[in-house]
């Protein structure tokens, strides 16, 4: 993150939304994805605005099954909203097409740095959701 902000590459952003680097590029000239240039001149997309496009573009595929279920239970994603009172916080992050909603206290969200933009790995285990935020480096 700089300078507090969480900032994603344009090959970081299509990984997470699971698309080519070409799509971002695309997105980027026609506007629909803000793009800056970072202190190096590379291209840069503010973390925030990347989790708000995913959760606007973000549909679930048809399961022809009928049956409502996932063979993964690791959801990398991207923080879309964060609502927190003094003890316990609702974080949703959007993992490509799915949603991902938790419950944790304040204080972990906190140690987290979870916010809108920031990346984010939903691990499901029974009914409960553990969120962990990946290396870097």
């Amino acid at each position: 993150m700089l300078g507090g902000m969480a900032r994603y590459r344009v090959s970081e952003v299509a990984e997470l939304l699971g698309v080519s680097d070409d799509t971002v590029r695309r997105w980027c000239d026609t506007g629909a994805l803000a793009v800056w240039r970072d202190d190096a001149g590379r291209q840069v997309i503010d973390g925030a605005e990347l989790a708000a496009f995913a959760k606007s573009r973000a549909h679930t595929a048809h399961d022809p099954s009928e049956v409502e279920r996932s063979a993964r239970n690791r959801f990398v994603g991207l923080v879309t909203n964060v609502v927190a009172d003094r003890v316990m916080a609702q974080v949703e992050i959007q993992c490509g097409p799915q949603r991902v909603v938790s419950l944790m206290s304040t204080e972990a969200v906190q140690d987290l740095g979870l916010e809108p933009g920031v990346r984010a790995v939903a691990v499901v285990k029974s009914t409960q959701v553990v969120v962990e935020t990946p290396a870097e480096g």
